[in-house]
């Protein structure tokens, strides 16, 4: 008995199906790489879901700027990075002649520096939107160096901020921050070996790329030293230096918001011009981990450039591109949102639950003293268009008082969308029921439809489609498929 139980159980097993339980979706991308032994735990793993308003609430903003304090206050190696830098500058184009050798280095020394700050600091290492080879990263790190705005990982820590706190007191880039940025993590930065190095030398290395090169090359090649140092160094970290603070202000200014309007970037070919690609500003803070700035093939994006020619080179791989249906639905939303606010400042008719329901002997009454027509239901005071009618005014009299729905629609003209248009602007009452007493149908009884059918000849059964005038004093039937349909002028119904 034992032994039969056991059998059965086991038959009953190997009848049962094995279900194989699998993902719902294959997976998008390989799974994380394994952090390495000395990874840093984030600095934003343990913050609170509402981070931004607890920390609005709680902690209070830094002290204002006052002249007991402004000594305390001030940056100083930002302020004198910005205020040593122009003076040079200016006193340089005064006395020192430009030649035409050293303008051309200098702004090839320009998009050099300026390229480590976007295709590197920005998008490289600040968004992750790719991967470079080793030399590309030391080439990028030693030139954003040159530009003098603080290290990889400073740098890098400040625009996460920005993009995680863009337009709130905890922005780092706000027109007067009096508040400490919210937190941003960085610790992915930290186990790199470059970012370590340019971090730890990033003085020294400042003072190489922003004036020593640029200084030594000119006066080498053609003995311009004076020349590199005032223009290719001092002037040149003068736009370089503009050019990205441009990026923080008037790329939240001027230009479109194809991609969304919650916050304040925007799209702009100027901006991008004076930032080598980094002005479509609104698609950038939609879709930040993108290679791209600029997303078709005419707008101005040389870091797009740059980093498209580096991978064809094998010095980049993986790079980002955000979903072009995903690009698509931000774009068609806001096209949509624009309509929309378009729709609102035009003046529309009058919504049919809003004006009078006149029954057809009102109608007929007030057609005496004013020239009202009937049309698809809708009652209109023609006077203000009487004498501005295509087809004459002897065309619109001649309907005062009548339903003109089968002319209006085709019988006499089939009129365009603006007529349309410009005829509901005229609404100003909806008559009972939707359909005067000459179009009221009634079904004819079973008994009645072989002998209706029987007394009428087939043109009148057509006419009768189109509500002609002869048609409704026939009073015609129409029939088909067992049923019969038959014009009253009462306005009860007949059984």
């Amino acid at each position: 008995m034992a032994l039969g139980v056991d059998v059965g159980s086991q038959m009953h097993r190997k009848a049962t199906p094995v279900i194989n339980e699998v993902p719902l979706t294959p997976p998008q991308s390989p799974p994380p790489e394994k952090p390495a032994d000395n990874h840093l735990e984030p600095s934003d793993i343990h913050i609170p879901d509402n981070y931004v308003q607890h920390t609005l609430a709680t902690v209070p903003p830094l002290p204002p700027i006052k002249l007991r304090n402004i000594l305390k206050e001030i940056q100083w190696i930002s302020f004198t990075a910005l205020t040593v830098t122009p003076i040079l500058a200016v006193y340089g184009a005064f006395t020192t002649k430009l030649r035409w050798e050293t303008a051309l280095f200098s702004v090839f020394w320009y998009h050099v520096t300026a390229l480590g700050i976007t295709a590197g600091y920005h998008r490289l290492w600040a968004h992750r939107a790719y991967k470079a080879s080793k030399p590309l990263e030391c080439f990028l790190a030693i030139a954003g160096a040159g530009a003098v705005q603080g290290s990889i990982k400073w740098w890098s820590r400040g625009h996460r901020a920005h993009h995680r706190y863009t337009d709130t007191d905890l922005d780092p880039y706000g027109l007067i921050p009096r508040r400490k940025p919210g937190v941003a993590d960085v610790s992915d930065l930290a186990n790199n070996p470059i970012i370590r190095f340019q971090h730890r030398w990033y003085l020294e290395l400042l003072i190489l790329v922003a004036f020593v090169i640029p200084t030594i090359i000119p006066g080498l090649l053609w003995g311009d030293y004076r020349g590199g140092y005032f223009y290719a160094g001092a002037a040149r970290l003068l736009f370089v230096h503009h050019s990205t603070f441009c990026v923080n202000s008037l790329a939240h200014w001027l230009g479109e918001t194809p991609f969304d309007d919650k916050h304040t970037p925007r799209d702009h070919f100027m901006t991008a011009l004076v930032t080598i690609g980094e002005g479509y500003h609104n698609f950038h803070h939609q879709f930040p981990m993108d290679y791209r700035n600029a997303i078709k093939w005419y707008q101005y994006d040389p870091t797009k450039w740059f980093i498209a020619v580096c991978h064809k080179l094998g010095l980049a791989s993986h790079l980002k591109v955000f979903p072009e249906n995903e690009v698509a639905k931000g774009q068609l939303t806001m096209q949509l949102k624009k309509l929309r606010a378009k729709q609102d400042r035009l003046t529309w008719p009058t919504d049919s639950k809003d004006i009078p329901v006149i029954t057809w002997d009102s109608f007929q009454e007030q057609s005496r003293d004013r020239p009202l027509v009937l049309v698809s239901g809708f009652i209109h005071d023609v006077s203000a268009f009487l004498d501005e009618h295509p087809g004459g005014r002897h065309l619109l009299i001649r309907n005062i008082g009548r339903d003109a729905s089968t002319a209006f629609h085709g019988g006499v003209y089939d009129h365009s969308n603006a007529a349309h248009n410009l005829l509901a602007m005229m609404r100003v009452g909806v008559l009972h029921g939707a359909v005067p007493p000459s179009q009221k149908l009634r079904v004819l009884k079973a008994s009645e439809l072989s002998v209706a059918a029987s007394s009428r000849p087939p043109s009148s059964i057509v006419s009768s489609v189109g509500y002609s005038p002869a048609a409704r004093t026939a009073r015609p039937v129409i029939s088909g498929l067992g049923l019969g349909f038959k014009h009253d002028n009462n306005t009860e119904a007949k059984s």
